[in-house]
C-alpha cells in the first residue's frame, strides 16, 4: 500500500463502516422485530447472524485502516482516535459479545424473558464508535482539502500531489 491508496483508505474505511452501523444498528436490528410473524427467539437468532458477520467486517475494517495508518503520515489526534476505535472493537469482540451469546442462548432456550443491560452497552459502544468514525472522516476530509495544512486541520497535512481526489 503506497501512494495514494493509505490515503484513501483512511477517509473511505471509517465511511464505510460508519455506514455499516447505521444500516444494522440503526435500521436492520430494530424494524427485524416488526416483521410479521418475528417471534424474539428468531429475531435474536437472526440478530446474531448479522452482528457476528458486521463484528467479522469490522475485525477486517480495523487491520486495513491501521495498516493504512502505518503507511502515511498520522498525527497525535488521529493515532488517539484509531486507539479508541480499536479499544471499542476489542471490548465488543471480547466482552460483550460473549455475554450477549450466552443470554441469546438463554432467551432461545425459554431459561430467559430477554432484555439485559448488555444490549445497552453494546449499543453505547456502537454509539461511541459512531462518533469517533464522524470524527476521524471529518478529520481525513479537512486534509483532502485544497489549501488545508497543519493548522486547520489540526495534525499533518498529506503531501503535496498526495490529496484524496487530487491529482499529481
Amino acid at each position: 500500500m503506497t501512494g495514494r491508496f493509505p490515503h484513501a483508505a483512511r477517509l473511505l474505511i471509517p465511511g464505510i463502516w460508519l455506514g455499516m452501523i447505521i444500516a444494522i444498528d440503526l435500521i436492520e436490528a430494530p424494524l427485524k422485530f416488526q416483521a410479521p410473524g418475528i417471534t424474539i427467539p428468531l429475531g435474536l437468532g437472526i440478530g446474531r447472524l448479522v452482528f457476528t458477520a458486521m463484528n467479522a467486517v469490522e475485525a477486517v475494517l480495523l487491520v486495513v485502516l491501521a495498516i493504512a495508518l502505518r503507511r502515511s503520515t498520522t498525527d497525535r489526534v488521529e493515532r488517539l482516535l484509531a486507539g479508541g476505535i480499536a479499544a471499542i472493537v476489542v471490548v465488543k469482540l471480547a466482552v460483550l459479545r460473549p455475554m450477549l451469546a450466552a443470554r441469546t442462548d438463554a432467551v432461545i432456550a425459554g431459561l430467559d424473558d430477554g432484555g439485559s443491560m448488555t444490549h445497552y452497552f453494546y449499543i453505547a459502544a456502537d454509539g461511541v464508535l459512531a462518533v469517533l468514525l464522524v470524527w476521524f472522516v471529518a478529520r481525513q476530509l479537512r486534509r483532502c482539502l485544497p489549501g488545508r495544512g497543519d493548522a486547520e486541520a489540526g495534525g499533518a497535512a498529506m503531501p503535496p500531489g498526495e490529496r484524496v481526489g487530487g491529482g499529481r
